[in-house]
């Protein structure tokens, strides 16, 4: 039987650097985000409902979404954002599922959803297990400022604006810690995957 593993976690604690490493095992990703992506493409339901409610001046000249223009008419207007998202998430959802559907059928031993707000989604329905990765605070802020260059002001804000880490990692069935190395952080999952019967000891 496949096990369905919730990964999560909060920006700049890892989750992408865990989410590759299920790679070196084989075992399928389905990616939240990415999947965000696919459905406002030109011609999927999210597209049209967007431009129908938007109007063009959220397209490029290649007919695609704009994606900076629309950030701006959602950005401080709670209602806008609630209408994107309610257009959005319900496809991602549909999506979700239907891949979750194809591997469980394939019959692989897990499949693994990168769902970055999986808790403040309540979507820990969808899966059996959830994993968050987890750093302490002042990691962190260090590796979100080093990472895309923000002062220390900009980055406590971003990091303010989430679910504290902390908070995520008391609901998690199971918290990867990725204060250190990566290679610590790849022990920790192999053991973990281990333990849940996912691959066998080597």
């Amino acid at each position: 039987m496949t096990i369905v593993i919730g990964l999560t976690g909060s920006i700049a604690t890892g989750k992408s650097t865990v989410s590759r490493m299920f790679d070196e095992w084989d075992i399928p990703v389905i990616d939240a985000d990415r999947l965000s992506r696919e459905v406002v493409e030109p011609g999927e339901k999210a597209y049209e409902e967007i431009v129908e409610l938007f109007g063009e001046n959220v397209l490029l000249h290649t007919r695609e979404i704009d994606r900076k223009a629309l950030g701006k008419i959602i950005f401080g207007d709670e209602d806008n954002r609630k209408k994107l998202n309610e257009i959005v998430h319900p496809e991602v959802r549909k999506r979700m599922i239907e891949k979750r559907e194809f591997y469980k059928d394939a019959g692989e031993e897990a499949v693994v959803l990168d769902i970055p707000l999986l808790f403040e989604s309540g979507l820990t329905d969808y899966v059996d297990k959830t994993m968050v990765v987890y750093t302490d605070d002042s990691v962190q802020l260090h590796r979100l400022m080093e990472r895309d260059g923000s002062s220390e002001e900009d980055a406590r804000e971003r990091i303010q604006a989430q679910m504290k880490i902390s908070e995520k990692a008391t609901l998690a069935d199971a918290v990867i810690n990725n204060n250190g190395s990566e290679a610590e952080t790849r022990e920790q999952l192999e053991a973990l995957l281990q333990n849940w019967k996912v691959i066998k000891k080597s």
